[in-house]
């Protein structure tokens, strides 16, 4: 591969992901009431994992509190535009900011969540708007196709803040921030809901909306997301063939579907991760990034999606002071919010790895994978494609 084409990759790494990793938000650093559950891996259901429980009601306001909800201006039908079974659509909704505050809080209502695999809330700077409405004005009805990202990406945004403000995946409830954390957003800005409807049983209207705790005290502390994302390589089972267990055909059906930039992003997330091009497949990946400013991680998070098995992120593996910021041994699709952790402080310097396992068994045991031919699965934006991404909200001094 040229060294015009490495940046090339290297540069749809750091858009794709920090502008719509197309997975899990952070759920960062809640209240201990807020927290999920963490279950086993049930295969009832129509995403293959825990079924739908009672949602609880909300939590109080606290002192400087002020909820603002902020929706989908009317039901949208989602459809595949590529093919498929997956729609990525997002809508710029305007909270009617009038001072520089924090979000404390967020509660992501689907309007329908047998559709809706995941939401995303971005945060769009004032300086951004303009170009944001350009792109929900050029596209028919309410809200464009985006998928790979939001299509404003901001220039100098990188892996280590990405412009995040909330999220919802199955199992996710009422995040609420701890007392001295929030999440900043400045006046005049607005906000992008990123859904990504999965189709695999149908098509229904669905209109999505977020309740927003919103703080102007000038004593919270900022709190930033870190991506650490690590490559998809799942070779077919010995013994089943098709015309997608090659590689390069599976990638070709990945752009096919979600546009040149995903098999870029496929290409530069070997070059992130392995300085090299060339492919390790099997069931377990391993991305290490070397932290390049001090913080203190306050929670963890990890995204995959339905072959997934376990993931795990370390810090300084390997050495006398390693430690472990995420372990889940027994991924469940449906328990994604974050797990907070001791303040724990990073400098430059340290080294955090992410591992994830994958399984083309799960094919054989989850009801939304049944009858979908197996494939050479590499990272993807489709509920039946993969990701492997290790999740950090961290405060820095």
């Amino acid at each position: 591969m040229g060294s015009r084409r490495i940046l090339v990759a290297l540069g749809a790494v750091l858009g794709l992901l920090v502008a719509g990793c197309s997975g899990a938000g952070p759920n960062p650093v809640t209240e201990p009431h807020a927290q999920p559950h963490h279950a086993t891996r049930p295969t009832d259901t129509q995403h293959g994992t825990s079924p739908t429980t009672a949602k609880p009601p909300p939590a109080p306001l606290r002192a400087g509190e002020k909820m603002r909800r902020i929706a989908m201006p009317a039901r949208y039908l989602p459809k595949a535009p590529s093919g498929g079974t997956d729609d990525y659509r997002c809508f710029l909704l305007d909270p009617k900011l009038t001072r520089n505050s924090f979000v404390t809080g967020y509660d992501v209502a689907p309007g329908d969540a047998s559709v809706v695999h995941h939401v995303i809330l971005y945060r769009v700077p004032a300086s951004k708007v303009g170009l944001a409405r350009a792109q929900d004005a050029e596209a028919p009805g309410d809200g464009w196709t985006c998928f790979g990202g939001t299509g404003i990406e901001q220039q100098g945004a990188s892996l280590d803040d990405a412009p995040w403000v909330g999220a919802w995946a199955p199992g996710g409830t009422e995040t609420i921030l701890a007392p001295d954390l929030g999440i900043p957003v400045e006046k005049g800005s607005q906000l992008v809901l990123q859904v990504h409807y999965n189709l695999l049983h149908g098509a229904k209207p669905d209109r999505t909306a977020v309740d927003l705790r919103l703080s102007t005290s000038s004593k919270l502390t900022a709190l930033e997301t870190v991506l650490h994302p690590a490559p998809v390589e799942l070779p077919c089972r010995p013994g089943k063939s098709g015309p997608l267990c090659e590689r390069d055909a599976a990638v070709r059906d990945v752009a096919q579907r979600f546009g040149d930039r995903a098999s870029w992003l496929v290409a530069g997330l070997l070059v992130l991760c392995e300085g090299a091009v060339i492919p390790h497949p099997g069931r377990t990946q391993s991305c290490t990034r070397t932290v390049d400013a001090p913080a203190v991680v306050r929670a963890s998070a990890g995204h995959m999606h339905l072959l997934g098995s376990s993931i795990r992120i370390e810090l300084n593996a390997g050495t006398p002071r390693a430690r472990t910021l995420l372990d889940i041994k027994q991924w469940d699709f449906d328990d994604q919010g974050s797990r907070p952790l001791p303040a724990t402080a990073v400098v430059r310097g340290d080294r955090i790895t992410v591992t994830c396992t994958h399984d083309q068994a799960w094919r054989d045991r989850l009801p939304a994978l049944q009858g979908i031919p197996e494939r050479y699965v590499v990272w993807g934006e489709g509920t039946t494609d993969e990701m492997c991404l290790g999740i950090l909200s961290v405060t820095r001094s």
